[in-house]
């Protein structure tokens, strides 16, 4: 790996303190993500697709004919400027074309997870007053039950990805199903629509995401704040060239994948690397893909780091083209970037953001890293610690994460929450969004994650972040993984508790519980160490791997 000749490339950003100072986003007046971005990318390597066995490249100037013509059977179909369309498909090649038709006619995508329920989708379909549903076939049966409750008709679009290549044009008489339209026969029959410009700040995505409390919110998204500002996350964070080929290993329903799948690399002109596979994520697997295939830039959630650098051997740590790691969605522990940094000889980079924006802070290739740090701010964003007044607080002082919207509000932040003005407004507070998560800053200007404000433990007067004992736990060996939550307790009215995942050569006992409660209190203050330890077999996770902290502390309180 050290012997990479890419490795030689110098950071796209090598003077952070110049580039921050003078970085500008110019925002046209009209502006449209395929035509003033990805077609002029025209005869580069836009996908690399493989299942295992089947491979499908398509440069940028394949998909942009086939996402025309894909705009051309939308319209078709009725589907046109401002109607929101839920898209429920794997990381199937179509998924790609699809999002680009879609933005083509400038209707909004509505990305979602296939994991979705009948309920899950009769929710959105009230919430949003969407037109069309695009989805694989495996899919349809819980769509039309949704359809049947909700009583709203939308326009139904079925693709079947069991049949490959489908994008090559396939066959046109699979997947009949009564009254849901065929989209690759449409595509193939259809005229060609590039599209047109709309204004900056119109709509252009929504993503649903779950809140502390209540049911999902709207993020919307305009036209400059997620397609245009995303080369903020390109450029500087995942530091793509057009020669990359970049690896997000993402749902197409997570936000994640706007950023690493869709809108940061093609910013840039990379290659984006998809490998289809259903199930769990396997450890072993993403290592032989890593060794196998062209990669050169790779992002995952800390809970894909965890699980190969607790699970592989240092041995197969060996990548012929592998030249830059990232990693986001929670913070990633130090213990963990220091095993990776020992065994590839490279640093895995934290980066944070949210669904409401793009990359805001991060540990960039130009900067010293500080392992479990969250970095620092990202060209384009003002971001401090400030306490409940809104003030900002001295070094190393917790208090809320927070972004400067004023007088300038930063391009790469969401417009509002659709259709959900008062949750919008509890987001501001005088002169700065917040982002709903707690840390501190240091004397460097490196921020600290603590945790998501509803996540912090208040015990006997004292206030305890769950990520410092996650990463203190993750540091002995019989941990491959934990969460650390609030118990109720009659004396000190919460305790830490910490659900425990074992490596398989450790096996559940009291003892091993005491030795895990004395290692916390040897490696952090001590009256942190978890009170109750319960070993467990996996976590609840998200379908992004983000730990479900409140599903475990909904349950210790009965609720």
């Amino acid at each position: 790996m050290k012997s990479s000749n890419l490795q030689k490339q110098p950071p796209n950003m090598t003077d952070y303190e110049k580039e921050y100072r003078e970085f500008s986003l110019q925002v046209p007046e009209r502006f449209s993500f395929p035509i003033d971005v990805f077609d002029k990318w025209e005869n580069r390597l836009a996908l690399f697709w493989t299942d295992g066995s089947t491979e499908i490249k398509l440069t940028f100037n394949e998909l942009k004919i086939l996402s025309s013509k894909g705009a051309g059977a939308f319209k078709n179909m009725g589907i046109n400027k401002g109607d929101k369309v839920l898209v429920m498909l794997p990381n199937i090649p179509e998924w790609w074309e699809i999002m680009l038709g879609l933005m083509r006619l400038n209707a909004i995508p509505i990305p979602a997870t296939t994991l979705l329920t009948a309920k899950d989708i009769r929710y959105r379909l009230s919430a949003a007053d969407i037109k069309a549903i695009i989805a694989a076939d495996e899919e349809a049966q819980k769509i039309e039950e949704a359809v049947d409750m909700q009583g709203h008709a939308p326009i139904l679009i079925i693709i079947n990805p069991s049949v490959f290549p489908l994008t090559k044009g396939g066959i046109e008489g699979w997947c009949e199903r009564q009254g849901w339209h065929n989209y690759i026969k449409e595509r193939n029959k259809a005229d060609a629509n590039t599209g047109k410009r709309a204004l900056s700040d119109e709509p252009s995505i929504i993503y649903f995401t779950s809140g502390t409390t209540g049911p999902p919110k709207m993020v919307l998204h305009t036209q400059a704040s997620y397609p245009l500002a995303h080369i903020i996350t390109g450029k500087y964070w995942l530091d793509l060239r057009p020669e990359d080929i970049h690896w997000n290993i993402s749902d197409t329903g997570w936000a994640k994948a706007a950023w690493s799948s869709l809108f940061g690399p093609w910013n840039m002109g990379a290659t984006i690397f998809s490998f289809y596979k259903k199930g769990k994520f396997d450890p072993a697997l993403t290592i032989e893909i890593m060794q196998k295939y062209p990669i050169t830039t790779f992002c995952g959630p800390p809970t894909a780091y965890r699980m190969m650098a607790k699970e592989i051997s240092a041995e197969k740590f060996r990548f012929k083209s592998l030249r830059h790691f990232v990693a986001a969605g929670e913070p990633l522990n130090k213990e963990i970037i220091n095993i990776w940094k020992e065994r590839t000889g490279l640093y895995i980079y934290d980066g944070y953001g949210q669904t409401e924006t793009v990359n805001v802070l991060a540990n960039f290739r130009c900067l010293s890293v500080k392992p479990g740090s969250m970095g620092v701010p990202a060209p384009g964003f003002i971001v401090d610690i400030v306490d409940e007044n809104g003030n900002i607080v001295c070094p190393d002082t917790e208090g809320d994460i927070a972004i400067k919207i004023k007088p300038k509000r930063p391009v790469g932040l969401f417009k509002e929450y659709f259709g959900n003005p008062e949750a919008t407004e509890k987001t501001i507070k005088g002169d700065w969004y917040l982002t709903g998560d707690r840390a501190y800053k240091d004397d460097d200007g490196y921020f600290w994650f603590v945790a998501r404000a509803d996540d912090i433990i208040l015990t006997s007067g004292y206030r305890i972040g769950p990520f410092e004992i996650e990463s203190v736990l993750i540091g002995h060996p019989a941990v491959k993984e934990s969460a650390v939550v609030a118990s109720p307790d009659e004396v000190r009215g919460e305790v830490v508790k910490a659900f425990v995942v074992l490596t398989e050569a450790h096996t559940p006992s009291d003892a091993l519980k005491k030795e895990l409660q004395e290692f916390v209190k040897k490696h952090t203050t001590p009256y942190k160490y978890p009170r109750k330890i319960e070993f467990v077999e996996e976590l609840p996770k998200t379908i992004s791997g983000k730990i479900k902290r409140k599903e475990l502390k909904m349950r210790e309180f009965g609720r």
